[in-house]
């Protein structure tokens, strides 16, 4: 059942050597990789114009408007867009295996650099999907605020859709998704564009916002916060362009995953990357512009965009509601450039030895499995905690993207400097100029907004490191236990096997019969009686069957099988002094699924316990049970079957009826030696 709601869900497996017809076109690149980028355009503005006038809008104080800083913001945003985008197209080519800034840092900076830049960006990864889609809740619920009661069960509804799309494949995520991106990007198309013919034509309102209220609000903001510029502080005017920057968040994200693009994969990378750029900065430049011209008042419960949409449109109109679902879908969306990126840069940190191999292993999809799940699974934990409020989730964006930043740039400028490239002095200054604004940047968010959540990414960071080394530690120490030098080969090692067996049946039978085929130096069966009826029941099936392995009965009044099978491996161990010990496990296997739950599970509660045991081998010898014995008891042919108590070792494999010892083994059974008695 399990196996036919996945392949419903996620598809047949897709043959490894078909990888390379799964590599993806520019056209689904840019909606693949692009949409996290892309969609900062949305809540961009509106971050900044939070900053600048709080709750109030845009108002005056001190007789000077706060309106002409937010194009110097939105420019500057622009420019440091363009030089990381800069760096990024180089690096692209520099190191077209993909990894980012963690390969970049690795091949650069060292081992602790890019550690930092690898745990940075997976946080920063967990953090795009959470801060987006519920960015593109909150887009549903500002058109529909009937929805806001429901925010949180309809993120992690969106969650599970991106999760089950890129569980499908990259190809196929892509197709499904890039729509969405493509509407979203000439809806805005569309709002700019009348903006600015309203603009022309006299006809765009502004947002009364001069209240009194308003005015001592922000008078206030500003004597508290000094030296200033024009009516607000150094301060607000830094924070203010810290929160416009995460229009930068996802820019990364093309150069962490160049393989997926077909060949030439760097070619096609950094041709999408450019038009990911030009999209990104006119959007961001020509939103800010119509918002400096409108003074939208900023809100925690409507998005600047819807607010400014809803007047250049008209409220209620079929281009309002596209733009809000168009905007909805990208934010949704954007959370799938982190599904791209984080199972890949995880891949690449898991071959290195820092994060578990798993992350390494593609699935039937030929994805990177694991990753998308833990990605889900850590999104949704951040959702539930912060209740899906984006506001929330903001301070805690922007911290490990910024810091990665930094440290590629600046492995790009070590970079440059070794290989000396034609143009390599130009390369040197872009990089360098690259580095220092986003380290300026990622001081500023982690100033601004340590006390409102981004503390949290600051303590996370080096926690993650931690785990990393931890984890390569372990790797370590296990591949120094298990390296050997040549030699010759060594001798047999010296074993007894001890079969354990809860009642006389073709099961058990099975797995004295494999016991004697190994051919140990010591052979005993063991059974554990909870009381003496079971006990006399099994000596008596013992006798009557003429078995000839010795049996060794041993009580447990308490009732505990696991305990007392350790305790008695420990005897044995001491009488045998052998190097190993081999306990086999006979196991009957049922024809369904469902019907397991009806078996007790004592036979894997043991197996567990045992392997934690050294210098111990388990072996469990399966016996597959049929539909036929169930149509035998409903036709009343069987005469006789012992009980088998749920406390029992055995998995109700059936216990045969008493009688004459059974045929010796020949060599067609598998078994030479002709004292063996045969399953019957």
């Amino acid at each position: 059942m399990l196996r036919t709601v996945k392949r419903i869900l996620i598809g047949h497996p897709i043959s490894t050597a078909d990888a390379e017809h799964q590599r993806i076109s520019k056209r689904i690149g840019l909606a693949v990789f692009s949409s996290d980028a892309i969609s900062s355009t949305a809540y961009a503005t509106g971050e900044i114009l939070l900053v600048l006038v709080g709750a109030a809008g845009m108002v005056q104080a001190s007789g000077e408007s706060t309106t002409h800083l937010l194009i110097p913001i939105a420019v500057m945003v622009a420019v440091l867009l363009a030089l990381v985008v800069n760096s990024y197209r180089e690096t692209i080519h520099a190191y077209p295996g993909g990894g980012g800034a963690y390969v970049v840092s690795r091949e650069n900076l060292g081992e602790l650099p890019s550690l930092v830049a690898g745990a940075s960006l997976l946080i920063d990864y967990v953090l795009t999907v959470s801060v987006s889609i519920a960015a593109g809740v909150l887009a549903m619920y500002s058109a529909f605020p009937a929805l806001a009661a429901h925010k949180v069960w309809i993120c992690l509804g969106f969650v599970a859709l991106l999760t089950v799309g890129n569980l499908r494949g990259v190809k196929e995520s892509g197709r499904l998704f890039a729509v969405p991106t493509y509407v979203y990007i000439g809806m805005l198309a569309l709002f700019i564009g009348a903006g600015l013919w309203q603009r022309i034509a006299g006809t765009l309102p502004t947002f009364d916002a001069s209240t009194p209220e308003a005015r001592e609000q922000l008078a206030d903001i500003a004597r508290h916060h000094g030296p200033f510029i024009g009516s607000i502080s150094l301060y607000i005017f830094a924070r203010a362009f810290a929160s416009g920057a995460v229009a930068l968040s996802g820019v990364e994200a093309i150069s962490n995953g160049i393989p997926a693009f077909r060949r030439p994969t760097s070619q096609n990378a950094a041709r999408t990357l450019m038009w990911m750029a030009g999209i990104l900065g006119g959007s961001f430049l020509g939103i800010s512009f119509i918002a400096s011209w409108m003074r939208p008042i900023p809100s925690e419960a409507e998005s600047a965009l819807s607010t400014m949409g809803r007047v250049v449109f008209g409220d209620g109109t079929l281009l309002y509601y596209l733009l809000q679902f168009s905007t909805m879908a990208i934010l949704v969306l954007a959370a799938n450039t982190a599904y791209a990126d984080f199972p890949r840069l995880a891949a690449i940190i898991g071959a290195d030895g820092f994060l578990p191999r798993q992350f390494a292993a593609r699935g039937d999809r030929l994805v990177f499995s694991n990753g998308i799940l833990i990605l889900a699974g850590a999104a949704s934990v951040l959702l539930v905690v912060f209740g899906g409020d984006v506001t929330a989730l903001i301070p805690l964006y922007a911290v490990g993207v910024f810091t990665s930043f930094t440290l590629s740039q600046t492995g790009m400028v070590r970079h440059h400097l070794k290989e000396r490239a034609r143009g390599w002095r130009m390369s040197v200054v872009n990089s360098a100029l690259g580095a220092v604004a986003t380290f300026v940047v990622a001081v500023v968010v982690v100033v601004s907004k340590f006390m409102i959540g981004a503390w949290i990414v600051v303590v996370l960071i080096p926690l993650v490191v931690l785990f990393f080394r931890a984890i390569s530690f372990h790797y370590r120490a296990v591949g120094v236990q298990l390296a050997v030098d040549p030699g010759p080969e060594a001798p047999p090692l010296r074993h007894g096997v001890v079969v354990l067996v809860g009642a006389v049946n073709r099961s058990a039978l099975m797995a004295l019969r494999y016991a004697r085929s190994i051919h140990a130096d010591d052979l005993v069966a063991v059974s554990v009686a909870i009381d003496e009826e079971h006990a006399d029941r099994l000596t008596e099936q013992w006798r009557s069957f003429g078995l000839s392995v010795p049996l060794e009965v041993l009580e447990s009044p308490y009732r505990d099988l696991t305990t007392v099978v350790l305790a008695h491996l420990d005897e044995l161990e001491r009488r045998w002094g052998h190097d190993l010990i081999t306990v086999v496990i006979p196991q009957a296997v049922v024809p369904h699924w469902w019907q397991a739950v009806l078996h007790n599970q004592s036979a894997l509660a043991l197996k567990v316990r045992l392997l934690n045991r050294r210098n111990t081998v388990v072996a469990s010898v399966p016996y597959h049970l049929s539909d036929r014995s169930r149509r035998e008891v409903i036709d009343g042919s069987i005469a006789h079957r012992s009980v088998v108590t749920a406390d029992e070792i055995l998995l109700d494999g059936g216990a045969l009826p008493p009688g004459p010892e059974p045929r010796p083994a020949t060599p067609t059974d598998g078994d030479e030696r002709t004292e063996a008695p045969a399953v019957r």
